[in-house]
């Protein structure tokens, strides 16, 4: 992708450093533009060197017709401003081009295009600041509010420079095809703790990456997203609808079943704990015997149950398996009334960020996808759902 990141004098200019670092190492194409009052607080050399990248700031650095406004905003597929000023924000909501900057944001025609505003909170209060965003937003451009914390000045409020993690996937927001607009997605991750005293449990390795690199590819093609999760170390992905956090395979349960008829999409990727202690001891047990004996009982299916009811909604399931791989996840697809199944072997895949997959469906597709990032195996997951999406509506896949 190319991407050109502008950059105006906020104090967070040292976090675009990071952003464009990051995206460096995503093997995206890149170019920036600095405006002067940028360069003094951070040289241009430092982004060059860090983007692998040429820096551009004069606009009357034309070279055998090569005009930087016009030539830039042609080259880009997304423009993104970060950090972007009070004042940098003013001038493009209002159409001024008095810098290569704003010049190119105003020849930038493209509807990519994200402005992340950076500032002192009540800079970012004032009516005037929050007209102009407006303004922005309703020609187009993508605002990714500011976060709350403390300020530059010492302040606390709500203006400083958001992750660079959410500003990339703002980036794949806005680039992105959208296939899934219009659909409500649901989507399960990670595993479940089945209590058996107040701080013993147990559980499976499952790391909830695949569910959440789910979610993530899910909104980035248009869905409405909810994503019901078990215990995991992860940050929830930025922009979904709804991010709820379970516990155990009944809190599961519950929260799947709340929501399901709603869905048009259900992806059970949750690793959901098949046994549960069948006593809860509401003291912690004491180590004054020299073994332990647990009774276990059977925890509800959730797939299953939901495959009983799905009605015209596309249900996905998961079969980590060890042996017997495609016979296991075949079995699992008619079973449990899935439209796909995709399986994996859970030896190679659990704390990974990588895994090989093969995808299943009801009327006999079968993919083989990988070793891939999990971002990209869920997006071959959802490329095979929207397929059956546009069937079932009547359109060509």
């Amino acid at each position: 992708m190319k991407i050109l990141l502008g950059v105006s004098s906020g104090i967070a200019i040292y976090k675009a450093v990071d952003l464009i670092s990051r995206l460096r190492k995503k093997g995206h194409e890149l170019k920036v533009i600095m405006t002067p009052n940028a360069t003094r607080l951070i040289s241009p050399v430092v982004f060059s060197s860090v983007g692998n990248c040429p820096v551009f700031v004069d606009p009357f650095d034309v070279r055998d017709g090569w005009i930087p406004h016009t030539e830039l905003s042609r080259w880009a597929d997304v423009l993104v401003i970060a950090p972007a000023t009070a004042d940098t924000t003013a001038k493009i909501a209002t159409g001024r081009a008095d810098n290569l900057l704003t010049l190119t944001a105003l020849a930038f025609n493209k509807a990519s295009k994200v402005i992340v505003p950076t500032m002192n909170d009540r800079m970012y209060g004032n009516p005037i600041t929050q007209r102009n965003l407006s303004v922005l937003r309703d020609n187009g451009w993508f605002v990714l509010e500011p976060d709350e914390g403390f300020l530059a000045c010492g302040d606390w409020g709500k203006g400083r420079y958001p992750d660079n993690e959410v500003i990339e996937e703002a980036i794949y927001m806005v680039t992105w095809e959208k296939p899934l607009k219009g659909y409500r997605i649901l989507v399960t991750a990670g595993p479940t703790r089945e209590y058996f005293d107040p701080v013993r449990f147990i559980s499976n390795a499952s790391s909830g990456k695949m569910g959440y690199a789910l979610a993530k590819v899910a909104k980035r093609m248009g869905g409405r997203v909810h994503l019901i999760s078990g215990p995991v170390s992860l940050s929830p992905p930025p922009f979904l609808d709804e991010f709820v956090k379970v516990v155990s395979a009944e809190e599961m349960r519950r929260e799947v079943l709340e929501r399901y008829e709603d869905m048009d999409v259900i992806v059970m990727n949750a690793a959901v704990a098949d046994y549960k202690p069948s006593v809860y001891s509401e003291s912690k047990i004491k180590k004054d015997k020299e073994n332990l004996s647990l009774v276990l009982e059977r925890n509800p299916d959730i797939l299953r149950e939901i495959g009983t009811k799905k009605g015209r909604r596309v249900l996905v399931g998961f079969s980590a398996e060890t042996e017997n791989f495609e016979e296991n996840a075949r079995k699992k697809l008619k079973e449990k009334n899935l439209d796909i199944v995709v399986v994996n072997d859970v030896r190679k895949t659990v704390e990974s960020d990588t895994a090989e997959v093969v995808i299943l469906t009801g009327d006999g597709v079968k993919k083989r996808v990988g070793p891939y990032d999990k971002e990209v195996i869920a997006f071959h997951v959802f490329d095979t759902v929207v397929d059956i999406l546009r069937r079932s509506s009547g359109e060509n896949p």
